[in-house]
């Protein structure tokens, strides 16, 4: 739980409510710790505290609440955009901008003190367990590894739907992917899927390297001064077909600009700050002819796509291990939060017994 900005995360006891009208109170059997926890915490969000942070879970449904459909026993997916499914872009076949879905924390529950709480994106799933709507626990096939499930519900839906929805890559174009945490991990891995090629992953981290061979790169490239030339040299002097920036930065979505060839595209999956404002030449934009878009929450309906990507790990044509830098106990997450914050591993996901 975090207790204000800057302020080091730390294991506390709280209390939850019990679940109400079409609410599940979910046990959590793994958790992920992604950069939009770190968000919560360095200034880039704004959230109310106390919160309990993470959204990136798998548990099993505990307890239902009244006109609730899942029974007891149920292994799940949380989802941390739950589209309403009438709002004008849920209605236009965009439920992953639903309009419901724009407060980085709501209030649920109390912590042993008795302040009101509040949790990350409608979850806060670095937690024992949690109560949540119906709608946000996607069902999934059971036996399926905790610390590889609990990542389809942020880091592999959005890096996979940035390659499938919204850049559309096809078999046998190139990609490059500048930030190798879990999220850039997961689009090598669509991007392997999807049959692009060459493609290329890029870090100021070489320790990424093997990571992002095993992921699915069939080059690893260091973020230098020598990164366009070198992007160049394995794309016939163009550049890629497609960038995906998974940063969040001005300056890295610049550098995914210059990677990309005349007519390419550049996708921003990154969650940046406020006040980092990106420039662009007005002659460049026009004559290159680039496409730069975003892809929030990999564009993608988590209610279809979860379930299909649980299959696909299911039997095996998925493998999310390179994802996973180590499983962790509850109590040491204060200290991994600082590893994700120095650029260490790919995801670190914290585990709960049985």
């Amino acid at each position: 739980m975090a207790r204000g900005r800057d302020a080091t995360p730390a294991v506390e006891e709280v209390r939850l409510p019990a679940p109400g009208p079409g609410e599940l109170r979910v046990r959590i059997r793994a958790a992920g710790l992604c950069h939009s926890d770190l968000a919560m915490v360095n200034g880039t969000l704004a959230p109310a505290y106390p919160l309990v942070l993470g959204h990136e879970a798998t548990g099993v449904v505990a307890e239902a609440g009244p006109g609730s459909r899942l029974p007891v026993g149920t292994p799940v997916v949380l989802n941390w955009a739950p589209a309403c499914r009438t709002c004008w872009h849920c209605r236009h076949g965009e439920p992953w901008l639903c309009a419901a879905n724009t407060a980085p924390a709501v209030a649920r529950g109390e912590t042993a003190g008795g302040e009101p709480l509040h949790v990350t994106l409608g979850l806060g799933a670095l937690a024992e367990e949690v109560v949540v709507p119906e709608h946000a626990a996607v069902p999934i096939p059971t036996g399926l590894p905790p610390e590889q499930a609990a990542l389809l519900g942020c880091a592999v839906l959005t890096g996979t739907g940035a390659v499938r929805n919204t850049a559309r890559v096809a078999a046998g174009e190139s990609v490059a992917v500048i930030g190798l945490g879990g999220v850039g991990l997961a689009v090598l891995t669509a991007a392997r899927r999807a049959g692009a090629g060459p493609i290329l992953a890029v870090d100021v981290v070489e320790a990424k390297r093997d990571l992002a061979l095993a992921a699915g790169a069939t080059d690893f490239l260091l973020a230098d001064d020598r990164l366009a030339k070198e992007v160049r040299a394995r794309t016939e002097g163009r550049g890629v077909d497609h960038a995906f920036e998974c940063v969040g930065r001005a300056a890295t979505i610049r550098s995914a600009w210059r990677l990309t060839r005349r007519g390419g595209a550049v996708t921003v999956v990154g969650m940046g700050g406020n006040d980092d404002l990106l420039t662009l030449s007005a002659l460049d934009v026009f004559h290159s002819a680039r496409t730069l878009r975003s892809s929030v929450y990999g564009s993608s309906d988590p209610d279809r796509e979860v379930p299909e990507l649980a299959a696909a790990l299911a039997d095996r044509t998925l493998d999310l291990r390179p994802l996973v830098s180590g499983t962790i106990d509850l109590d040491e997450a204060p200290a991994a939060f600082g590893r994700l914050a120095r650029g260490e591993g790919a995801r670190w996901v914290v585990t709960f017994p049985d």
